[in-house]
């Protein structure tokens, strides 16, 4: 009786221990089996969808730019009128420059002709240098000892050193170094002064009317070549390079030299450009002095 009632004892000892549980089924949405995503709920019964009205535009066209007068007239106007006065300003001063130095040339005028003083001022002038063949004996006794810069005497540099300067100035005569040479021999002319000359007018042929007239000191209008201008005022147009050494080489020898007795560059210079046709003389005079000296030290560019 201790031990209680055995009923007691056989109800516990057949109790079996719960060892597994079902798990709780969760409230989840169910997809549908063909993996075409979630299937949105139809609208309900009664229910309309609100209807989209599409409103159409006019089509926009591009509106004209008004014209370029119309836009701008209140300045352009005033304007092109200034820009027409300011031309026509400038025009009227160059045709009075113009006309200044042509009143100005310095120039001999003969019977039906007219002569530059740079070329001899007359026709018998220009008639006795320009038919000679050589050197002329000159008019007046020559000083034994002109000056420094005297044109006259034995070349100072040779024929090659002369190719080089104008090669080394890309002239178009270049490669004549020889006959420019051989002229200044035959009249009795330093070449280096023909050089220096050919430098100061056109930097050897490759500025100015000298690149039409191949003419090496931009001689006046003569009778026996063509003339840059109808009026007789312009420049001897040269057959060739060759030419227009040998031109000026009897200019020199044979009516500077000759019939004036102006055998320097500081005497040869008011003569053969003046300060009446527009020039500097010593301004001249230097640049000649100077090329000289540069090319008997041996140098070829003069600076």
């Amino acid at each position: 009786m201790a031990n209680g009632s055995s009923y007691g004892r056989n109800s516990r000892s057949e109790e079996q221990p719960l060892l597994f549980e079902p798990p709780r089924r969760r409230a989840t949405r169910i997809l549908p089996s063909d993996g075409g995503g979630v299937t949105e709920p139809p609208y309900r019964r009664g229910r309309v969808p609100t209807p989209v009205t599409t409103i159409e535009l006019p089509e926009s066209r591009p509106v004209p730019a008004p014209g370029l007068l119309r836009a701008h007239g209140h300045w352009l106007g005033p304007f092109l009128l200034c820009l027409s006065t300011v031309v026509l300003g400038l025009l009227v001063m160059l045709s009075a420059i113009l006309y200044e130095r042509s009143a100005h040339l310095n120039l001999v005028t003969v019977p039906g002709q007219v002569y530059p003083v740079q070329i001899g001022g007359s026709f018998d002038a220009f008639n006795t240098w320009e038919t000679s063949t050589g050197p002329l004996p000159p008019k007046q006794s020559i000083p034994s000892h002109p000056g420094p810069y005297s044109v006259l005497g034995k070349p100072t540099i040779t024929a090659d050193f002369i190719n080089k300067v104008l090669a080394a100035y890309h002239s178009p005569a270049a490669g004549k170094g020889k006959a420019l040479y051989d002229y200044g021999v035959q009249y009795g002319i330093d070449p280096v002064y023909a050089l220096a000359f050919f430098m100061h007018e056109s930097t050897f042929g490759t500025q100015g009317v000298a690149r039409e007239t191949k003419s090496l000191g931009n001689i006046r209008c003569i009778p026996t070549r063509p003339c840059t201008s109808p009026d007789g005022h312009g420049f001897a147009i040269m057959y060739s390079w060759e030419d227009g050494f040998l031109q000026w080489y009897k200019l020199i020898r044979n009516l500077y030299v000759a019939q004036w007795g102006l055998v320097t560059v500081e005497q040869i210079i008011p003569k053969y450009a003046p300060a009446a046709d527009h020039n500097d003389e010593k301004a001249y005079i230097r640049a000649v002095e100077h090329a000289v000296d540069t090319w008997r030290a041996g140098s070829i560019y003069v600076t």
